[in-house]
Parts: structure tokens; C-alpha cells; sequence
């Protein structure tokens, strides 16, 4: 993995984090009964995880095909 791409990982992992906990935040202040605040959080938690398990799975492959276009120029060159 080349170095440009940790403090991408680290900025999807710390925004994800942020707009848990902002949400999270939002929905408890509201002025509304609590099992309704908990039926909220519940849904808006399972729609960022999902978002962000399919960005976690973009990146992945993002990084999948530079290590194999890595590997592929470094093949070449070597003649292999």
C-alpha cells in the first residue's frame, strides 16, 4: 500500500466514526419519546454501516488494483 493512501483510510474510518456519534448526538437530543430515538438511531446506524461497509469495499478494491497494476509494471520490467 503506498503511503498517499493510509491518511485516506484513516479520513473514510474517522468520518464514518463523526457521523455515528453526530447522529447519534442529533437523535438524543430530540424531543421525542425514547423508544422511538432508539428505533431511529437503530435504522440510521444499520444506513451508515451499510454505506460504509460498501466504501470500505471500494477502497478495497481501489488498493486491490494498484498492488496488481504495482505488480504488473514491476513484472515487466524485470522480464518476467
Amino acid at each position: 500500500m503506498h503511503n498517499y493512501e493510509e491518511p485516506r483510510i484513516s479520513f473514510v474510518s474517522g468520518l464514518v466514526l463523526g457521523a455515528m456519534i453526530g447522529a447519534s448526538i442529533a437523535l438524543l437530543t430530540a424531543p421525542e419519546p425514547g423508544r422511538r430515538t432508539r428505533r431511529r438511531i437503530q435504522r440510521r446506524a444499520t444506513g451508515i454501516r451499510e454505506n460504509a461497509g460498501y466504501r470500505w469495499d471500494d477502497l478495497a478494491d481501489e488498493v486491490r488494483d494498484r498492488v496488481d497494476e504495482t505488480l504488473r509494471a514491476a513484472r515487466s520490467k524485470l522480464g518476467a
